[in-house]
């Protein structure tokens, strides 16, 4: 991705080096967080289902991981709480300013793209803010951890990401290039899009009425949409001029890695789709390239008909 006359973002929080402290996975104040830890913990203990942590720890490593989503979905426990504090870890040592420069200047895109869009139907964007961390970091959804990957708390209307997830992209998930990196953060930002639009406050109200599965399920359509909105930024920076030859073969590689049904299997040799939390990659490839064709908000309903 050509980013040389891209502005950098005035919405970046630079935490690296901080120490976490407080946080954990107890109730939130915020409005809720990405699909992480904290969720599937509170799953667990409620449902007693705890034969399903390792694989769903595994599953939520990625897009959309790490934090409380407790508030997001309406689940509270009432009594879970374990509050603690600790040290934050420090990223890996090959993490460069630069790859911080392309992050920044990604976001600034997406802000670029989506105020537009709002705009042309009458809408006002109120953009997020990117925050980068080492190791582990408080917020509003519960102590985020970069073991868990990228994510997105809507308590306090953040992105969270720990550089060394740069080189997690590669040797975990072999999708190489910047642009797949410019995806990962282009789908937590289609998480907010979701905040704005009243999309997740539906969504916790509708899944506190499901069983575990049908939640599942409802959970794939919210981040196939998200991978759509990722999409149709994708549309827009390529309509700046900014993509270069292999830019969406490497988002949609990335798109493949992360799909359920490839973790899975990878893991475990089998699929269990009852678990699915995130869609298989063919799902994602596809609502990633659906945004990519329309570039719109009108095209990325994954929460009608089939997906």
């Amino acid at each position: 991705m050509k980013i040389d006359d891209l502005k950098k973002s005035n919405r970046v929080e630079d935490r690296r080096g901080q120490r976490s402290t407080g946080g954990g996975f107890g109730r939130s104040s915020g409005g809720g967080g990405g699909l992480g830890t904290g969720l599937l913990l509170q799953l667990l203990l409620s449902s007693g289902k705890g034969k399903w942590l390792i694989l769903g720890l595994l599953l939520l490593t990625f897009i959309g991981g790490g934090s409380n989503l407790g508030s997001l979905v309406g689940l509270d426990t009432g009594g879970y709480s374990n509050t603690y504090q600790e040290a934050a870890e420090s990223s890996s040592t090959d993490v460069t300013d630069d790859e911080a420069v392309f992050l920044s200047k990604v976001f600034q895109s997406t802000e670029d793209f989506w105020t537009e869009e709002f705009a042309s139907e009458g809408r006002r964007y109120n953009p997020p803010t990117l925050v980068l961390y080492s190791g582990r970091t408080s917020t509003a959804c519960g102590l985020g951890d970069a073991a868990t990957g990228p994510f997105y708390c809507p308590g306090d209307k953040k992105v969270y990401i720990d550089l060394s997830f740069y080189r997690d992209l590669t040797t975990k998930y072999n999708a190489e290039g910047d642009f797949a990196m410019a995806y990962v953060i282009a789908h937590e930002v289609g998480h907010h899009v979701q905040n704005e639009l009243g999309t997740m406050k539906e969504f916790s109200r509708a899944r506190q009425q499901l069983s575990e599965k049908e939640a599942n399920a409802l959970t794939v359509r919210l981040e196939l949409q998200a991978d759509y909105y990722a999409g149709a930024w994708a549309k827009y920076v390529g309509g700046q001029g900014l993509l270069e030859p292999g830019d969406i073969d490497e988002a949609m590689a990335a798109a493949h890695a992360v799909g359920d049904d490839t973790l899975q299997e990878q893991a475990y040799g089998r699929v269990v789709p009852d678990s699915f939390t995130h869609g298989t990659s063919e799902q994602r490839r596809k609502w990633f390239d659906r945004g990519y064709q329309y570039g719109d908000l009108a095209h990325g309903d994954t929460f009608s008909g089939d997906i």
